[in-house]
């Protein structure tokens, strides 16, 4: 089995988190805004309980059957505290405005256990303030001619602590140049929550 086969095209700050020991065997995973499946086919092809949520029901091909649901993150069907570890990769940056932000948000914490482990990565506009446009709110036209919802550094500390959550890696942001900003924000939610 090549790289491609046993990985896929997982995101490297997920697979960071792999090494770390912070995903483990034995764990649920639920992929919020799972898309094609890109960060589950290791853990898939590892005997993980993987699940997954999209709103295009293309995204369930991958899955084994139930374990896929065709709705919206901020209304996800699952039961509070459902899963060890919940991934949004690539998701949060297409709210709307504020309000849609967080209910997509709350959304996907509500579906965490506590001690669970969120990893997400959502374009911000760390790195590129002065490449960006304000459209309305944290709505921004990008310098690859796309229009995100954007956060920052301040935001999503703000929004750890509201949460309920602790930072488990400092934020680390990756900028593509003259395109984009995307923030990996990994956070541990309290077991006392």
């Amino acid at each position: 089995m090549n790289l491609q086969e046993l990985f896929g095209a997982i995101d490297i700050y997920l697979f960071d988190q792999l090494l770390k020991g912070r995903i483990a065997p034995g764990m649920r995973i639920l992929d919020a805004g799972c898309g094609s499946g890109r960060n589950l086919v290791y853990l898939l092809n590892e005997g993980y309980e993987v699940y997954g949520v999209d709103q295009d029901p293309r995204a369930s091909a991958f899955l084994p059957a139930g374990r896929f649901r065709n709705e919206n993150i901020e209304q996800m069907s699952f039961p509070d505290a459902f899963a060890d570890v919940v991934i949004s990769s690539a998701v949060l940056h297409f709210a709307r405005d504020d309000d849609h932000f967080r209910a997509m948000l709350d959304g996907t914490w509500r579906v965490l256990k506590p001690g669970g482990l969120l990893f997400c990565r959502l374009a911000s506009s760390i790195g590129i303030e002065n490449q960006i446009t304000n459209i309305a709110g944290r709505r921004f036209l990008l310098p690859d001619g796309s229009e995100r919802y954007l956060v920052d550094e301040k935001m999503l500390c703000d929004l750890t602590k509201q949460l309920g959550g602790e930072l488990l890696d400092p934020l680390k942001t990756t900028v593509v140049q003259n395109q984009r900003s995307m923030t990996t924000w990994v956070v541990q939610k309290n077991r006392t929550i």
